[in-house]
């Protein structure tokens, strides 16, 4: 009985090895698909970079999961991925499958599937089947599924999470090292154009605009202005006006009046001005020690 998967679900595997199938339809514009696996242990990361099975790593060291030759099938293409789960070690909690795509984002990617078979025939129904839809469409890398120890047993589970920064986005994300100059490649290939027949080299540089000429300062609103308006000085009193002004009626500072009293400064009672030092004619300095006689 072939279990057909909504996100998020999972079902109870039985069998001792798998075959996940991804399968789509291609087309012109459909980028290639390719089929990885990471293998994670209970920190839900990889022992190692040994436990990341791709395209330029088809194999893992222990043989027990390996990536298959691509194949066309009267559906479409598929890539598959194999997994040997009753002889893979205790430490392997979760066997990822995953999808990557080359040139375009999965938007592109057209019936995108995940079938999940029993390994111990070649033909048959398969065990699950999920139907793998990109949320935003920028996505350059999907986990299409999970396999995962439950007790004594194994499960799968569908995911569909998308990471719009490719197969090098998501291999970081679970612990695999990955060299600074294919990271920067990687990044610049996501970043670049989604349309294969647009020029991904640098055209030439425009002309430099010409500077624009020098604009003549214009006179300043307040030269212009018919009446000048106080303005305040940031809590300090203003200055008293000039008697030859007083017959011009007095404006408030930016539209406020003012209070008839000046204010202190800050708030605070200014002291009364001292009255002018006067020197004492009297007066007259002590007599000088011996410490300030010049010898």
């Amino acid at each position: 009985m072939t279990h057909t998967m909504l996100k998020g679900s999972n079902v109870p595997v039985d069998a001792a090895a798998v075959r996940a199938v991804l399968r789509w339809t291609p087309g012109a514009g459909v980028p290639d698909v390719d089929a990885s696996a990471l293998l994670l242990g209970a920190s839900g990361r990889v022992r190692s970079d040994e436990d990341f099975v791709f395209y330029n790593q088809p194999r893992h060291p222990s043989g027990l999961v390996r990536r298959l030759p691509k194949r066309s099938v009267p559906e479409g293409l598929t890539d598959t991925v194999e997994a040997d789960l009753g002889a893979l070690d205790a430490s392997v909690d979760q066997v990822v499958i995953a999808a990557s795509s080359d040139g375009a984002a999965f938007e592109q990617v057209l019936d995108l599937r995940i079938l999940l078979f029993d390994a111990a025939f070649a033909e048959g129904e398969p065990l699950a089947v999920f139907d793998v839809r990109p949320e935003t469409g920028e996505e350059t890398a999907i986990i299409c599924g999970e396999l995962y120890r439950r007790g004594e047993g194994w499960k799968f589970r569908a995911v569909g999470q998308g990471y719009p920064t490719g197969l090098i986005g998501l291999a970081t994300a679970f612990g695999i090292s990955v060299d600074e100059s294919e990271a920067v490649n990687g990044a610049q290939a996501v970043s670049g154009p989604l349309d294969p027949a647009a020029p991904t080299g640098a055209g030439p540089l425009p002309a430099a605009v010409p500077p624009l000429p020098a604009v003549p300062p214009g006179p300043t609103p307040d030269s212009q202005a018919t009446v000048q308006h106080q303005q305040p000085s940031y809590g300090y009193p203003p200055p008293v006006a000039h008697p030859a002004a007083a017959a011009v009626a007095h404006q408030p500072a930016y539209g406020y009046p003012q209070p008839a009293a000046e204010p202190p400064a800050y708030g605070y009672p200014q002291p009364a001005a001292a009255a002018a030092h006067a020197p004492d004619p009297h007066f007259a300095l002590p007599p000088q020690g011996p410490q300030f006689v010049r010898s």
